[in-house]
């Protein structure tokens, strides 16, 4: 059978899981790639342009906006963050599927642009159990997670507008959709 590269974005409510399922697929699944993304905040030690991140000035962030070159970008804890076309592009160029792991807004623009993406929308299986999830994390006062809770709300409202929804219920259970999901758009085309 053969494989097809794809685009796939993976987003849900804060506390969903998304970034333990991520990582658990691409320990399994190598191949994947990930995007690097583009920001303007500074480096951190260690960090390496075009390997951690692509660093730009804030007005170069901007003129890139405006100029089309992104997938999606927001603003983020008072910096830019964004994915670059041409790096989906390179990606998907050599044969690999991508997985870009956003916020829920993000993946709606994705789709304006890349309308072959396959949004993957990650949800807790109920929202007493999202809160039981954030509250376990010990990183929130009670006020971030009213408001994390308020808009996991909402944004379980948007699921109807992806392509697939995963209960993330249990790690292992969960990771298994997902990739039986990756392999069968991969392959088949969703079907």
């Amino acid at each position: 059978m053969t494989r097809q590269s794809r685009l796939f974005v993976i987003s849900g409510p804060s506390g969903a899981g998304k970034g333990t399922l991520v990582a658990q697929l691409r320990k399994e699944h190598p191949e994947l790639g990930l995007a690097v993304s583009a920001t303007t905040r500074s480096p951190r030690p260690g960090e390496v342009d075009g390997k951690d991140y692509y660093f730009l000035s804030e007005g170069e962030f901007k003129r890139r906006v405006a100029a089309g070159e992104f997938v999606e970008w927001a603003y983020v804890h008072g910096h830019m963050y964004g994915t670059l076309v041409k790096e989906v592009e390179r990606l998907l160029a050599q044969g690999k599927s991508l997985i870009l792991e956003i916020d829920i807004q993000g993946a709606l623009n994705v789709k304006k642009v890349w309308p072959d993406a396959v949004l993957i929308f990650i949800e807790p299986p109920s929202l007493e159990e999202l809160e039981r999830r954030l509250c376990g994390r010990g990183t929130e006062d009670e006020q971030s997670i009213e408001l994390r809770l308020k808009n996991a709300k909402h944004e379980m409202t948007l699921a109807d507008d992806y392509d697939v929804c995963i209960v993330n219920d249990t790690v292992d259970r969960a990771v298994r959709e997902l990739s039986d999901t990756i392999e069968r758009y991969e392959t088949e085309g969703g079907k």
